[in-house]
Formats: structure tokens, sequence, C-alpha cells
């Protein structure tokens, strides 16, 4: 491909679909047809600069309306933005969701990640693959992880077409035009409700079978309403519930019912203290970050409000895409205006004014849940120039990843925003004082600022005394694998991991358990005493992470399980810095000459890969990179894997 504008031109269709995000060109220098008056002067050329983080919406407003993004579209965009078009050329290929490549409109992606993999996704890609013939206009995709674990093994399919703006029904998987959008339904017979157009649809297959799948894949506008929320929470309804309370109880689609039972009580509080005040009972209720960092909230937001630098941003990462994880997902579809509430809160506390959702391109459902909360906590006056009537002036917007692991590290999230490639950044500068777009930003995941909104309506006292001394609050935990009832788990601070296996109810015999997810670590099934908390993990020589506890039996091959961890982190490493790049190569090609030789014949490669997990560990510039060795590690030494 020319890395510089060619002769291509777009089609009508991908012309319709960026200007539908940008509004028609007002001259040509961003796409117009030249006129006399261009002729004389350049005009618009700064104002489109500054909009130079709309690219990631023009590439999915394309690859949404299309199925894939043309050279002449590619082009039209980086007329429109002044964007290079060497450099969106390298932000469209970063992401696994994108194509440059003519493909089918309809693409079936299928999960092979662990959890799915165990439960045979690689056996149901290789039937479906064989009875989908190229002329069925599907393509099939071996996706990594889709956040679906609990119903395992999992299919998503997205079909391309015009995206409209339909109202909100509880099931409806359905978003709003542009950028940001999700998806829209059709009438049953590739129809929208704009006449003969077909319109994008996306829709879920989990767990999946070859039948279902394929079914799913050809006519995705007839596929069944996914299940609703409390299916992936076990423990629905139970009244010692904190952060799950709602899900079963409280419509999430009803900004009244949620006021209803508890909503905007924290919020009003907040405001009744102060910013400030805020951030003193953050503080002090010890809540830690739930993203696997473990940073202390209140002292990233004291250090944001307390820059001189503005504006102040606010940044929520939803863009879980750890495998084996998927609390956010089930937050974001069954309690919306709790993620919109505490978002505005944590604004007001840190002096921002605008927010982002970076929310993952998996989660159509997800989307549509809240594209819809923030619409209407906008109509009633919560969101907006005077909320609440406090005259604090605060709005927020969704901003869908299109499947790049690595967007989850704070940094690559923000580059990710503002239209960059999605590699991290060396730090120092720290967000809190040079974020997104160098001004200083709070960044939190999903469940870290659902906290906050217990710790305001409870007193830091009481959400302190939950848990243990140095792990505060309720945790949420994703168990998956050889489980009778996997799901989202809610416990204080200090369970063992036995007695959540017990609630999810291991089946078969159990060979290991995945802490962490594939950066985390194995434990033996005599470690199940292991506390689940931050400092008892540690002392365990393993690491809680964002919370996944992925069971496996002895049915379950764990070599192969280990050859899949390797190639996820060859395919998610952003291949900026030499030891991750290069160490995840080796890494998975040792995996690979050992996966069939055990004893003396693997001594040799196995040094090997301590060596590299060195290097990695020490010399990498992310977290990726840095626990890219984590799980074969512990596999070798406390499972014996390869013995």
């Amino acid at each position: 491909m020319d890395l510089h504008f060619g002769d291509s031109k777009p089609t009508d269709e991908e012309r319709a679909a960026v200007d539908a995000l940008l509004g028609p060109p007002e001259s040509s220098w961003e796409g117009a047809d030249r006129s006399d008056a261009d002729l004389r002067w350049a005009r618009g050329g700064r104002e489109a600069r500054d909009r130079r983080d709309l690219l990631l919406p023009g590439l999915h407003a394309v690859n949404d309306r299309v199925g894939w993004i043309s050279e002449g579209a590619l082009d039209y965009l980086c007329r429109r933005l002044t964007v290079p078009p060497a450099e969106a050329y390298g932000v469209a290929t970063f992401y696994a969701m994108f194509s440059l490549r003519p493909r089918p409109a309809t693409v079936l992606h299928v999960c092979t990640d662990l959890a799915c993999t165990a439960a045979g996704a690689s056996e149901l890609c290789a039937d479906v693959e064989t009875r989908l013939a190229p002329e069925s206009g599907v393509h099939v995709e071996r996706s990594p992880c889709l956040g679906l674990c609990e119903r395992a093994p999992a299919a998503l399919v997205i079909r391309a077409g015009e995206t409209a703006r339909p109202a909100i029904e509880d099931e409806a998987l359905s978003g709003p035009k542009g950028g940001s959008g999700g998806t829209a339904p059709g009438d049953g017979n590739g129809k929208g409700r704009r006449g003969r157009e077909t319109m994008r649809c996306t829709a879920v297959c989990a767990p999946a079978t070859p039948d279902t799948a394929i079914q799913t894949a050809t006519a995705p506008e007839t596929a069944p309403p996914e299940p609703p929320p409390t299916t992936a929470v076990p423990q629905a309804g139970h009244p010692a519930l904190t952060l799950l309370h709602r899900i079963g109880t409280t419509d999430p689609t009803d900004l009244d019912d949620y006021r209803a039972n508890g909503g905007y009580t924290a919020l009003r509080r907040a405001f009744a203290l102060g910013p400030a005040a805020v951030i003193r009972e953050v503080t002090d209720s010890g809540l830690l970050g739930r993203g696997g960092a473990a940073f202390p909230t209140g002292r990233k937001w004291q250090a944001t409000a307390s820059q001189p630098d503005h504006p102040h941003y606010l940044v929520c990462n939803a863009d879980e895409s750890e495998p084996g994880t998927f609390k956010d997902r089930v937050l974001m579809e069954g309690d919306p205006f709790a993620l919109v509430e505490a978002m505005t809160i944590a604004a007001y506390a840190t002096g921002a004014h605008k927010g982002y959702l970076y929310l993952r391109g998996e989660y159509p459902r997800a989307t549509a849940r809240m594209e819809h909360a923030i619409t209407q906590a906008r109509a009633r006056g919560l969101l907006g120039d005077d909320i609440l009537g406090q005259g604090y002036a605060f709005d927020m917007e969704i901003r869908r990843g299109a499947g790049a692991y690595i967007c989850g590290e704070e940094t690559a999230l923000f580059n990710s925003i503002e239209g960059y490639r999605g590699e991290p950044r060396t730090k120092p500068p720290f967000p809190v004082e040079k974020g997104l777009f160098g001004k200083p930003t709070a960044e939190n995941n999903v469940e870290t600022l659902i906290n906050v909104l217990p710790v305001l309506t409870m007193g830091a006292q009481a959400y302190a005394a939950i848990g243990t001394e140095r792990s505060t609050g309720p945790k949420l935990f994703c168990v998956s694998g050889s489980v009778a009832r996997p799901g989202v788990y809610e416990l204080p601070f200090g369970a063992t991991l036995g007695e959540l296996l017990h609630l999810a109810g291991v089946h078969g015999k159990l060979r290991a358990v995945l802490l962490g997810g594939a950066a985390g670590g194995f434990v033996r099934p005599d470690e199940l005493d292991i506390p689940l908390t931050f400092e008892g993990t540690r002392a365990a020589g393993t690491t809680l992470g964002s919370g996944v506890v992925m069971a496996f039996d002895d049915t379950v091959p764990l070599p192969r399980l280990l050859l899949r961890i390797a190639r996820f982190f060859r395919d998610e490493s952003c291949g900026q810095c030499v030891p991750c790049r290069v160490g995840t190569v080796r890494q998975e090609e040792a995996l690979h000459r050992i996966v069939d030789r055990t004893g003396a014949g693997a001594a040799t490669d196995i040094t090997l890969l301590r060596e590299v997990g060195r290097a990695m560990r020490d010399a990498s510039i992310c977290g990726l990179g840095q626990t890219a060795w984590n799980a074969v590690e512990s596999a070798i030494d406390r499972l014996g894997a390869y013995e």
C-alpha cells in the first residue's frame, strides 16, 4: 500500500460513513471538491488537526459500515483530519478488529483463549471453518478472549452495515451512530429501519456449538437475545452483596428505578462534602485499584487534583482484555448508571470536566447500555453544565477499543484515544502530571470506580472494616474453567481460594488454578488456603491481579494451555521495546519445541525460557512484557508442567 496520498477514491458508502461522524467537509483542504476560494487561502486545517482524536472513531465508522477499510477510505479520513496516511495506516493495522484487506461483511469471531480452549474451542473452530464455505459470505476469525468466559466456548458475530440510532430496549444490542456506536438489529430479513439498507448487526453465541455458531453467523438478526446479566452472577439477589446488589433487582435501562434503589445518593453526599473531603474519604477507606496494580485510589486522585495545569481529565479503563476477566462487562451491562455516577464523583473530586470511557470493542451490549445511560443522565441534568443544580459541569463520552490488549495499560490507552498507536509511554512523567492530551489525568478501571459509591454511602470507616487491614472492601472475582457455576462472585477481601471455589463448585479432579489471568500464576490444588488479598497472594508467591480465577481439571492438557498463553503475549505485544518484542517470540518458540518432550530433552529450552523471562521482566517498558513469563514460570516451578 502507498503510505502517501494516492489516487484511490472512497466509495459513496465509505464517504457517508466518515461524513456521518465528522460532518460534511468545508473545503478541499479536508476532502471537499476544490473551489475558487480554496485556491486563494487554506481553510480548516487547524480545526481538522485538533480533531486527531477522532481517527479511531473514524476507522470504526468505516469498518462498521463496510466491514473493512480500503485505501480510498483511509485516504479520505486522513484528508478530513489532516493526518498523514502513513500514521493512519500504522494506527489501523494496530488493532485486531480492523481489516485493511477485503473481507466479507460478516465476521465470526471464535474465542480460542484459555477458558474457551479448555471447553473445546479448537475443535469448534475447525468444524466451523470446514462447514462454512467461502461463498457463505462469512469470515471466521480465531480471536483472543471475548470476555464471555462464563459461557465458554464463545463466539461473536459482527455484520457490517449502516448504523442507526435505535430505541433502547432491555435486550437490544444497539448503539449510536458514529465512532462510539454499537449495533443495530435488522428486521429479520437483513433490512433495517432505513428502507432497503443493510443494518449493522451483532450477535453473541455462547456457549457455542458448530451448529449454533453457523446459524448465528449466517443470520445474526435472528439470534436469540442474550441472557440477562444475572446469569453471570450466581449470587444475584443475595442481600449481603455490595457491588452487585442492583444486578437482578434493578432495571439497567431505567434511571428512575436506579434512583429508587439508592442511585445518586453517593453523588449528593459528594456535593455535600466537597472535592477535598471526597478525596479524604476515599483515602481513609483504603481503596486500592482493582485493575491489578493495586495503587491507592485516594493518592492518585489527590495527585491529579493538586496539579496546577488545566484542564484535568478523567478516564475510565473498561478495556478489560485479560483472558478470564469479565467483571467490568457484567457491571456495565447490569448496572450502567452506577458507572456514570461513579465517574461523575471521580471527576468532581479531581477537578475534571470531561471524561472518557474507553470500552473494549468486543462488548456491544455493554456499549449499548452505557450509551443509553449517558444519554438518560444527560437528559435529566445528571451530566452537563449544571449537575443537580450544584454549578458543576461534567460530561463524558465513549471511545470504543478495537481489539488490543496493550491498550489496557493506561498510557497506551491515552495514545489510543488521541489517535495514535496504542503503545505505552515511558514514565515519568506520570499520568497525574501529563496524561491524556498532555494534561493531568486520573485513570481508574470500572470496578475501582464502582467501589467509590459504597465508600461514600457507608462512610470510609465502615468500608475499611470490610476485608483486611491492607486490602479493604469487597472484591469481584471472575471464576471460569472447570467449575459448575462460573461467573462473577463478590466476596470480602480475606476469603480463601478454597472458599471461592467451593461456591463455584469444582467438577472433576482439580489439576491447577490460574490466578490473575494470563499475566498471573498457577497454584496447586493443595494451596487452596491462600487468602484472596493483595498481600496474601504476594506472600504465596503469586498474584491476585484483576481477580481472575480459572480452575482446570486433569483433562486439560497443561502444556498446550501454556503454549496458548505464550501465543497470546506474542500476538498482543505492541513491539515497541526489544525485550518484549523478541522475548515473547522466543518464549513461544521454546514452548513449541518442548510441548511434546519432557525430562532431559526439555532442560535446555527450560533454561533458555528462564533467561528470556528474566530479560523481559527486568527490561520491558510496560507490564505486558514484565509479566509475560509469570504463568509459564509458575507452571514449571509449582506444577512440574514438563516433568
